[in-house]
Formats: C-alpha cells, structure tokens, sequence
C-alpha cells in the first residue's frame, strides 16, 4: 500500500454538480430550449470558452473586469468567456461577409464569472441565449420576436411568467426633457435601483446630482409605472414632445402591435417603465421576465435591443435584439423549491439479468433492445437478490431474468418492477410492451 497521503476529494465552490437524476432533467430542460428556439427559425452557434482579452474585455467594464478569469499561456493573453453576447459579437464581426442578415443565432453552454460564490449566484453556470443581428438596421418586429420566444419557452418548460417590458428611450428622453442631459446615466443608475433603495433613498440621491425635488417626484412617478400595455401607453404618450421619449413610445406601440398579432397572451407580459437593466449597450426595447407565484426568484430570463453589437470589432453597423435565460440559477431556484418537474432517476428502460452462463446471450439480447429502447446488462458477479435489490434502488422500470430455459425457449419473463406484474413474451413481444405500458 502507497504511503502518500490521501488526498480529501472536493469541489471548488460556485459550480454546481449534480447526480445523474438531476442531470437528466437539467439536460431536458436543454432540449426544450433547443427545440423552441429551433422551431422558430434560430441556428445553432457555439463559440469557444477562451477569447483573446482585448477581444473580450473590450465590451467590459466596472466588476465585469474582476470578475473575469484572465491567464497568459506564453505570450497570449486568454479570457474565459463571461458571457455570450460578446462572442456573438465578435463572431458576426469575423464573419460579416459570409453571414445572411437578419441573422438569428442561439447558443446554449457555459460561462464563467469569479465573482464571491453565495445561494443563487455561480461561477460557473449555462446560459440559454437567442438573437437576431441585422445589418445596417433590424425592424422592431424582431424585438417582438424575442419577446414571444421567452413567452413559448418558458410554456415549454411549464412555468408561468410574467414578462415586464420597456423602452429606455423613455427614461432617457424624460431626463433630457427636464434638462440632465449631461447626468442621464447616473440618473438611471439610482432609478435602476428604487426597489432595492426605496423611493426615500432614491430621492436622497438624486438630489445629490442637483435633480429638483419636483423634477424627483416625476422621474420616481414615471419610473414605478406599470400595468397593461395599453393603459400605460395612454398614461406615458403625452409626458413630453423630447424626440427620444416619442421614439421610445413610439417603438413600444409597434412593439404591442406585433405581440397582438402574434397572438402572445396579455397575461403574459405588462409595460413596466422601472425596467431599465444596467448594461449600457441596451438602446430601445428591454425586458425581464419574472415568475409572479416567486418574486424572489427575481429575474429568470432578461434581454433587450443593442444598436451597436460589434462596435468595437467593426465599423459595420450590426443592431441586435436578443434574450438571456441563466439556466443553472434557474434550476437551482426550482430545485430548492421543489418545482422539478417529474423525472425518472434512471434513463434506463430495460435490464437483463443474467442467471447461470448466459452472459453472452443477454449481450446479443442487448444489441436487440438497444435499437426500441434503453437496454443495461448487469453483469456483475454477485448473487440474484442483490442483483434485483440494485435494480430496484436504481427504479429501472423493466428487468428481464434470462436462464438456460429463456436462451432455449427465446421466451421471456418480463417483469414491471413498479407493479409486480410479469408476462412471459418473445423479444419482439417485450418491446410492444414496455412501449404499451409508457
């Protein structure tokens, strides 16, 4: 026996690893997602993990940059990806040649942030993505696009959301209107935050920047709107002539338009004017989808409209709509609240017990089932009851006991391991009812 000590197994905090049971539905999470966003038209990207740093800290800023996994292999300086969107951006930039615009991409994998690990934030986690890129312009009609896929997305994956819809032309032009063009951002980075603040604090700091007190009292009155999409559009359409709010209002009524046409339930989404989302890239249409049963959940799903994707790659003007799903928040989020949906713990339909020497009749049995179904052979060497014990604490569903008599009758006992039930069938006849029993 080696003297070198052991060394204790453990993981890095902030990544999530989940048993196979869990996996399996976390993976059909993944198809769902997929086959939505496919079924509407959206191709397949998948960027690498490492970027260059000048290429992916182009678009940073702020925590972004310590948050990021930076490393030098030689004399190249690498990057893990923190998101997708600057990967997107990068590759429409590369390819702007060979692509056909609007292009409508999706992407589903890992990213990585090295920021403090604590419940419901991850350093590691899979982000679920869907956008359009146009060339030289995109049509409103494509921000409605997006907003109608978060709608058939989450219906696939049986959630109820409500989405919260705006236009940051609306803040930006009122805040111009009453005459802090120069303070805009900071403007919108205490607005951003009044339901964290509270209307009081936010007050508080606004005066600080020298905003009026009245001038306060409308920024706040304008930012906590929401409601129906029509009310709130008759409430907010006349605040102000500035040509940015009318465009922001303007794009808004286009918006609803288009989510009425495509038949999107009103139930489903409200125009919520605090909706702003930090990200200096977003230009128009934004959004952020919330489950309404658990808003503490905060938001599950959140994009909106970016006007200038790849400026820092091109001189190519590239607008872009798109949404962000982070999935494994979301997971986590439903799993600690015990809405997984239902799942088998096992993708195995049927196993094959050898009893005697059969070993190899249940590996040519195998390569039979294994073309209908799941098929496991369980061929270690331990006693019968044991071996039906671990197929019972696995919950495989189906078990076939193959002996001397099955090889020479090509008969055999197939047994429902939830039911106790047993029928003594051919091969092709077992097949017809592990499938008539689903």
């Amino acid at each position: 026996m080696s003297n070198n000590k052991l060394i204790t197994p453990r993981k890095l905090s902030g990544f999530m690893e989940l048993p196979p049971y869990k996996q399996l539905i976390l993976d059909e999470m993944i198809s769902k997602i997929k086959n939505v966003y496919e079924k509407h038209a959206f191709m397949p990207l998948d960027t690498p993990v490492l970027e260059y740093s000048e290429i992916l800290m182009a678009k940073s800023g702020g925590a972004i940059d310590k948050e990021v996994y930076n490393f030098k292999k030689g004399d190249t300086d690498i990057c893990m990806r923190y998101d997708l969107t600057v990967p997107l951006a990068r590759y429409v930039a590369m390819n702007a040649n060979e692509i056909s615009f609007p292009f409508k991409r999706y992407q589903i994998g890992k990213v990585y942030r090295g920021e403090k690990a604590q419940k419901g934030r991850f350093r590691e986690f899979i982000q679920c993505d869907a956008d359009i890129v146009g060339l030289d312009e995109l049509p409103i009609v494509a921000d409605a696009e997006c907003l109608a896929l978060v709608d058939k997305v989450f219906a696939a994956l049986n959630l109820k959301i409500l989405n919260h819809i705006s236009n940051r032309n609306i803040l930006f032009g009122y805040c111009e209107a009453l005459g802090y063009s120069d303070k805009v951002q900071d403007i919108l980075t205490i607005l951003d935050k009044i339901n964290k603040i509270g209307k009081d604090n936010a007050i508080e700091e606004l005066i600080k920047l020298d905003v009026k007190n009245e001038d306060c009292d409308n920024l706040i009155n304008l930012t906590l709107k929401a409601g129906s999409f029509g009310q709130i559009l008759k409430e907010i359409e006349n605040l102000t002539d500035n040509a940015t709010y009318q465009k922001g209002v303007s794009e808004l009524k286009e918006v609803y338009s288009y989510l009425t046409a495509m038949g999107v339930n009103e139930d489903n989404y409200i125009l919520d004017i605090g909706i702003i989302r930090g990200q200096n890239y977003y230009t128009g249409t934004v959004f952020e989808a919330m489950i309404p049963q658990h808003p503490e959940f905060m938001t599950v799903c959140g994009g909106g409209r970016y006007d200038n994707l790849a400026g820092y790659y091109t001189d190519k003007k590239m607008p872009g709509v798109g949404l962000s799903i982070g999935l494994t928040r979301l997971f986590d989020l439903l799993d600690q609240n015990n809405m997984l949906p239902e799942f088998k713990v096992t993708n195995i339909d049927l196993q094959l017990i050898p009893m005697g020497d059969t070993l190899c009749e249940c590996l040519t049995l195998q390569k039979f089932f294994s073309e209908k179904c799941v098929c496991d052979v369980n061929y270690e060497n331990r006693s019968f009851k044991s071996k039906m014990k671990e197929a019972n604490r696995k919950k495989i569903p189906y078990i076939i006991v193959v002996g001397e008599n099955e090889v020479k009758s090509k008969i055999y006992a197939l047994k429902n391991m939830n039911t106790g039930e047993q029928w003594n069938l051919s091969k092709e006849e077992c097949i017809k009812k592990i499938y008539e029993e689903k």
